[in-house]
């Protein structure tokens, strides 16, 4: 596997940066190529500017339009640059990061904001019909990835009737949203639970557990999302009646 591994987490003496160290160094050892995006030591931006372009500060910014011209033209900023060329050269994408106010960090989300810029990963049409490729094509097809994450709660309250939610429906619009929508095939999350009170013995289980699913990662069945333009929608983007009769939220959108 040749994998960007993305890492959102301020202190690298934490437990994500312990699982960070082990999962890059587990990879590294049998013989795949990492690549890392340490978003906190990059001190990376994750605002949405006019120079993200070379647009004038005071135009009005139109950021599909300008982001698109600046994708064609070469003119993004270079850290962007830099950063889409480690997601061109990977296969496969790790995204690491603690569960914070049910959602990513605002600088992870920032990377994605600015990386995910229309015709790289949005706004990417098939010439022969014109319409959209999104949710399982794109402009990201053909790579693979995996969210890592940890939560303080427990798995009692972050199961299918805790008070948090069940997690694979708190983190769909990061697997479905950000990464199906795109093109790559996203397999079930690395979830770490009760994170603020795990003993030695604990984090030895977790970390052998990591190291199997990074070995596996290449064969993990993934989440069986539906296509976009597989026949199971509508012309107006709606689930068939003939899927998930009766049934309405997240799950009607899994085969």
């Amino acid at each position: 596997m040749k994998t960007l591994w993305v890492y959102a987490h301020p202190d690298p003496r934490s437990l994500n940066g312990a699982l960070r160290d082990h999962g890059v160094a587990v990879l590294r050892e049998h013989g795949h190529d990492v690549r890392e995006s340490d978003l906190y030591a990059m001190d990376w931006d994750p605002v949405v500017r006019h120079d993200d372009f070379g647009c004038d500060p005071d135009s009005r910014l139109d950021v599909l339009t300008e982001s698109q011209r600046a994708l064609e033209n070469g003119t993004l900023r270079a850290d962007i640059r830099a950063e889409h060329d480690k997601l061109r050269w990977a296969d496969t994408l790790v995204v690491q990061f603690p569960l914070w106010w049910f959602g990513m960090p605002a600088i992870l989300k920032g990377w994605f904001d600015r990386l995910f810029v229309q015709g790289f990963a949005q706004g990417v049409l098939d010439p022969t019909t014109g319409r959209a490729r999104r949710y399982g094509d794109g402009g990201l097809t053909g790579k693979r990835a995996m969210v890592i994450t940890t939560v303080g709660a427990n798995a009692a309250t972050t199961g299918p009737r805790g008070i948090h939610g069940e997690l694979d429906e708190v983190l769909f619009p990061l697997t479905h949203g950000t990464l199906w929508y795109p093109g790559m095939t996203v397999v079930p999350p690395f979830v770490v639970t009760s994170a603020l009170a795990m003993t030695d013995d604990e984090y030895n289980e977790t970390a052998k557990r990591l190291t199997e699913r990074l070995l596996t990662l290449p064969d993990t069945p993934p989440i069986p999302f539906r296509r976009q333009n597989g026949g199971d929608y509508d012309d107006h983007l709606v689930l068939r009646d003939e899927h998930a009769r009766g049934e309405t939220g997240i799950g009607i959108h899994n085969t």
